[in-house]
């Protein structure tokens, strides 16, 4: 899997307009970062320009109005987001990475009973390797 650059808070934003609504236009995109926060159509603009250079996003040409489109998945870009986080503050350790997570934010019932199921996922899947 190719390594994208590590997008900007700004770029992250746009590219959640793009996971959820799919492939749109700068009005389109805009009109949706507008409602969280004032933001100009020309900012959105540049932004989706710089992230085409970048590879983050790709734009289809073929009509007047350009369409924008995430190059990855939301799951894709987090699991980038997450292994370079691992890495630089965590040293590589995933228990001290979840830790820090449990502790930086009480954790749900549904969530907890969501992880614990994942674990056990995890072991059982290392079991049926054996």
């Amino acid at each position: 899997m190719k390594t994208l650059p590590r997008p900007t808070d700004a770029e992250l934003g746009l590219l959640r307009v793009l996971w959820q609504r799919g492939p749109s236009t700068v009005r389109q995109i805009h009109d949706v970062v507008a409602k969280a926060r004032p933001t100009g159509y020309t900012t959105v603009l540049k932004l989706l320009q710089i992230m085409t250079e970048k590879g983050l996003v790709r734009r289809d040409e073929t009509d007047r109005t350009h369409i924008y489109e995430a190059c990855s998945s939301e799951e894709q870009t987090q699991r980038q987001l997450v292994r370079d986080l691992l890495e630089r503050a965590f040293g590589g350790s995933s228990t001290r990475l979840v830790m820090q997570a449990l502790a930086a934010k009480r954790a749900t019932p549904e969530e907890l009973a969501e992880i614990r199921r994942l674990l056990d996922d995890r072991q059982e899947d290392r079991h049926g390797r054996d």
